[in-house]
């Protein structure tokens, strides 16, 4: 093996490392959580079962699906536990590549990451859920008796929480693109009113199609955007004599 390709296997080690920790910690939480999935189900299921009319209930379609919906929702429940630690495995992996004022810049964008995504979904669980099947109920026909199938139910509601935690990475978005030198703060700020648009074209897109939960996904991402965009001015990317500089007073 001649010695171009040792480093490349070195880093293919160290990959491999990485992905077995993160993998790890995730059966690890999974391990701890499954023997309360059918609790952990049915506190995901409160916001539509408070909205259900008296006697209402939801319903098993399949066989399996009793056994096999809670133990799907403890699994991906286990990761979005365990995002913190999956990041700061992949900040381990790249930090060594970057100079010292890039991880000083990165390494808050790596896991507030994280928390803006908690908020996305905790904000969905909380806010949007209630008006939504609020909304939905109210809608539904007379002689229609309201009975989800608690697999479509956990496939519907996992949609949102991807839909408003991404959303909620807006100004992680707004400030990557700044300092990589794509956009300027002040060039964004002056597309206001296209960006403003297009939350509510993305909101109408991600979410059921009702003005409550469009309207609740546009607004925050809106707000986001500037927030993105006010953080964004100290996140411009320098060029590479003043990135030398700012390393050796490191």
């Amino acid at each position: 093996m001649n010695q171009s390709q040792q480093p490349l296997m070195s880093h293919l080690v160290e990959l491999r490392s990485r992905l077995l920790r993160a993998f790890s910690a995730i059966l690890l939480v999974f391990l701890a959580l499954v023997y309360f999935a059918s609790d952990i189900y049915s506190i995901l299921a409160e916001p539509l079962l408070k909205q259900m009319p008296e006697g209402g209930s939801m319903i098993a379609t399949g066989v399996a699906t009793p056994f096999l919906t809670p133990m799907k929702l403890t699994l991906i429940l286990s990761f979005f536990i365990a995002i913190p630690y999956v990041l700061y495995q992949v900040w381990a992996f790249i930090a060594p590549g970057l100079y010292k004022h890039e991880q000083r810049l990165i390494a808050p964008l790596v896991f507030s990451s994280a928390l803006l995504f908690y908020a996305g979904a905790a904000f969905a669980y909380y806010v949007v859920f209630p008006l939504a099947f609020g909304f939905f109920n109210q809608m539904t026909p007379v002689g229609v008796t309201i009975a989800t199938d608690i697999s479509s139910y956990l496939d519907f509601v996992l949609g949102l929480f991807v839909a408003f935690g991404i959303a909620f990475e807006i100004p992680i978005a707004t400030i990557l693109l700044c300092w990589t030198g794509v956009t300027t703060p002040k060039a964004l700020a002056a597309k206001r009113s296209y960006v403003i648009v297009g939350v509510f074209v993305v909101g109408m897109i991600l979410t059921p199609p009702d003005v409550i939960s469009q309207t609740l996904l546009a607004i925050p991402m809106w707000f986001l955007f500037e927030i993105g965009v006010f953080l964004a001015r100290f996140y411009v990317r320098k060029d590479a004599n003043d990135e030398a500089e700012q390393d050796a007073s490191l």
